[in-house]
């Protein structure tokens, strides 16, 4: 099972960024917050070269049923989407909702609604690119 999924965008880092939020909102997901690690480093005063943002986001009817099946889930959501830039290129990637709550127990109804997130999301992340 792999953890991580990611694809290179063909866009630069502030239209890959709007595209993902557009894409969210359009399969039922809202972006509950937003970090750039590059800034919150600088505040520090601990600079890294490249931005770095984590997206927080969440379908609330999907968080429910997960919630319902097992409270643990709470420890992985809601859903983490980072969008990064390097030497080559914006990276836009998200540990696989199905490796993490493979993890707890729950049966196949909570790999199930994993599932359905995961794909969500990486049609999201394959259209944003």
């Amino acid at each position: 099972m792999t953890m991580i999924f990611e694809k290179t965008s063909s866009y630069d880092l502030e239209t890959t960024i709007e595209r993902l939020k557009s894409y969210l909102s359009e399969v039922g997901f809202g972006v509950l917050w937003s970090l750039n690690f590059k800034d919150k480093l600088a505040e520090k005063g601990l600079p890294i070269e490249k931005d770095f943002w984590i997206f927080e986001a969440c379908n609330p009817a999907k968080a429910q049923k997960v919630f319902s099946e097992n409270p643990q889930v709470g420890y992985f959501l809601p859903c983490k989407v980072a969008v990064y830039d390097t030497d080559k290129g914006v990276k836009v990637g998200m540990p696989a909702p199905t490796a993490l709550i493979g993890s707890l127990p729950g049966g196949e109804t909570l790999q199930s609604l994993a599932a359905e997130v995961e794909d969500a999301l990486k049609g999201v992340i394959e259209r944003t690119v």
